[in-house]
């Protein structure tokens, strides 16, 4: 995760312990962050659009892991200091319009203890909850986690939820180089079923699997390209084949980058357990691909092509919008949802906002 990026922090105000990432940030002026919001038209209605891959930090919380912003091997870029509430994200935001983000912060937090982690993500759940009530049409966010400690993770959560009003929470992959559909994690998959919020799974930085990881080094950001989504389409998988889904067929569960590569070769998972019934000792309830109908997936597949099979392999009602911002994968995922052929106007509809709207409890 080495892509050059540079956190913007809301210096005054509920938004002072908020580290947000843009692009261009130097140039920009008064002006500028008063830019024309884009209004996003489809068959003639305007169409409230939702962002739920945007990614932001907050740096009392890095301290107390003796992380700053900036620092090597941290994958955290240099921070801009702003004095103002008129953040450059905003304005990106009106540019690309995009009317609401869902906020989060991908762990880092996975190695500390119980007290510390406890700490640290009171803190971090603290300060999202303020920067959405600062902006409360623009923002809504997810609630950090300590995973590693399952049962802490579920009284999170809920705290999040019904006290900060965050709408569900942001986990990586894997946890410590352990498989999130392993067992011990299950109090906190049985909490997230019953409150009935998403949960959105982002890799992690360092996701590759152990083995592979000196294959991807080297020219390519492949650790990235190919590490992060392969974590992914890992994840999900044994999500599936371990039961977890089974178990807890009530969850709601969005992954980031359009499910990794999971989707793209999904029917591989299908054909697996026919030519090598030896190696499926636990019986699942349904076929592998036809879980893919109950998980939600990110639209960052970059070509309409890619959006169409997505679309094709999934169903269009799970596919919700993402733009991973500040990372500069795209300044058009809607028009890239707009663009893609094939699509009813309904379908777009539901894509820029509407499925998102639902699950994130964004009224309006």
């Amino acid at each position: 995760m080495s892509t050059r990026r540079e956190f913007l922090q809301i210096g005054a105000g509920a938004l002072a312990g908020i580290a947000f990432v843009g692009c261009d940030l130097m140039a920009a002026g008064p002006a500028r962050a008063q830019a024309r919001r884009r209004e996003v038209v489809v068959a003639g209605r305007r169409v409230k659009t939702v962002d739920v891959h945007a990614h932001c930090t907050v740096p009392e919380a890095l301290a107390l892991m003796n992380l700053k912003l900036g620092a090597p091997g941290t994958a955290l870029p240099p921070l801009l200091h702003m004095a103002t509430q008129a953040p450059d994200r905003l304005r990106v935001m009106d540019e690309q319009g995009i009317d609401v983000e869902a906020l989060s912060i991908n762990p880092y937090w996975y190695g500390a203890d119980r007290d510390l982690a406890r700490q640290l993500i009171r803190i971090q759940n603290e300060k999202l909850a303020e920067a959405c009530a600062a902006h409360p049409d623009r923002f809504v966010a997810f609630a950090s986690v300590a995973l590693q400690h399952p049962d802490l993770a579920a009284e999170q959560l809920e705290e999040g939820v019904k006290k900060h009003g965050l709408r569900g929470a942001a986990i990586g992959g894997s946890v410590n180089g352990e498989e999130i559909s392993d067992p011990k994690f299950h109090p906190f998959w049985a909490k997230a079923e019953q409150l009935g919020v998403l949960v959105f799974i982002h890799p992690q930085a360092t996701g590759a699997p152990t083995e592979l990881e000196s294959r991807l080094k080297g020219n390519g950001g492949l650790g990235n390209v190919i590490g992060n989504p392969l974590e992914t389409t890992i994840a999900l998988s044994h999500l599936i084949f371990e039961g977890t889904l089974d178990q807890f067929p009530g969850l709601k569960i969005c992954s980031a980058h359009g499910g990794g590569y999971l989707p793209s070769y999904a029917a591989r998972s299908d054909a697996g357990c026919v030519t090598f019934p030896d190696r499926c000792t636990r019986p699942l309830k349904k076929k592998p691909t036809e879980y893919l109908r109950q998980l939600y997936f990110d639209s960052l597949v970059f070509t309409p092509e890619a959006l169409r099979h997505l679309v094709a392999e999934t169903g269009s009602g799970q596919i919700v919008m993402g733009t991973d911002y500040p990372f500069p994968w795209t300044k058009t995922s809607v028009d890239h949802i707009l663009g893609t052929p094939g699509l009813s106007d309904a379908e777009r509809v539901a894509m820029l906002g509407g499925t998102a709207a639902k699950l994130l409890g964004i009224k309006g």
